[in-house]
Formats: C-alpha cells, sequence, structure tokens
C-alpha cells in the first residue's frame, strides 16, 4: 500500500475520531506529498524513497521547531510540534539505537578502510545511502567524527 493511501485511510479515521493532533500531522503529510507529486519533473509519481526523505524532512522541520519552541518557553507550541512527530514517526522506519548505529558504522569504516578524520566525506557518502531511512543524520555525523577521532 502507498504512503498516500495509508495516510488517506488515517486521515478519515482521524477525522471520525475528531483526533486534532493526528488529522493536522496527516494533512500536512498529504499537503508534502501532493507538493512533491506536482513539482517540476515528478511527472506525478514519487517512489518510495522520496517518500521516505519526504518524511523524513517533515520530522526534521518539527524538531527544528520544537527546539525553538523549548527555547523560548513556548510550551503550548511545543507540545503540537511533538504530536506532528510522533504521527509522522508512524510512516517511518524504525530508527536505530546509538548501539546498532555504532556497529554499523564501525563495519562502514572496516570496508572503507577509512582510519582519520580526513576520510569522513567518504565514510559519510557510504554511511548515508547504506543508512538512509534509519538514522539521522546528525546522528551518522556525529558517530562517525566520534570514531574516526578514536572517541
Amino acid at each position: 500500500m502507498s504512503l498516500e493511501t495509508q495516510i488517506m485511510e488515517q486521515l478519515k479515521e482521524a477525522m471520525k475520531a475528531k483526533n486534532e493532533a493526528k488529522l493536522r500531522s496527516l494533512r500536512a503529510i498529504k499537503a508534502a506529498i501532493i507538493l512533491a507529486k506536482t513539482s517540476e519533473g515528478a511527472n506525478g509519481e514519487i517512489s518510495a524513497d522520496d517518500e521516505m526523505k519526504l518524511l523524513q524532512k517533515l520530522v526534521k522541520q518539527r524538531k527544528d521547531s520544537l527546539d525553538i519552541y523549548t527555547q523560548q518557553g513556548r510550551a503550548d507550541l511545543a507540545v503540537k510540534e511533538q504530536e506532528e512527530i510522533d504521527v509522522i514517526n508512524l510512516f517511518l522506519p524504525k530508527q536505530m539505537t546509538e548501539e546498532e548505529l555504532k556497529t554499523a558504522i564501525a563495519a562502514i569504516l572496516a570496508e572503507t578502510g577509512a582510519s582519520s578524520p580526513a576520510d569522513m566525506g567518504k565514510v559519510m557518502g557510504v554511511a548515508s545511502k547504506q543508512l538512509a531511512g534509519k538514522a539521522d543524520g546528525k546522528a551518522i555525523s556525529a558517530m562517525v567524527k566520534a570514531l574516526l577521532s578514536g572517541q
């Protein structure tokens, strides 16, 4: 079942249940999908990989907003952002734990032969492809940096 179909079904359920937080989140996802499908060069279709990237982008935007609202003491808005993050995460694959990420990156380091911080670009290219959708880019970068610097 495509992401768009799942969203539409969940949207109907949220409307029936009058779940405002879920409804708001699902509408945001639906709007992003429609925007992606109608963008130049999309031909009215988006791939599963693009759908995952889209969802990750939405989560990242909300996390950034959540950080800002938390810093400014706007708990009311921070709660709304967290609710949306929780709903969007339902459609994303399970994220790797820190230990799983460390193991995966250690394997990539061995595979690429990287040994110093100068090799970070080479490792990040491979890690970003292999771990796409399973871990956040910031977490991947931080772990690669830590492992290459010997921490």
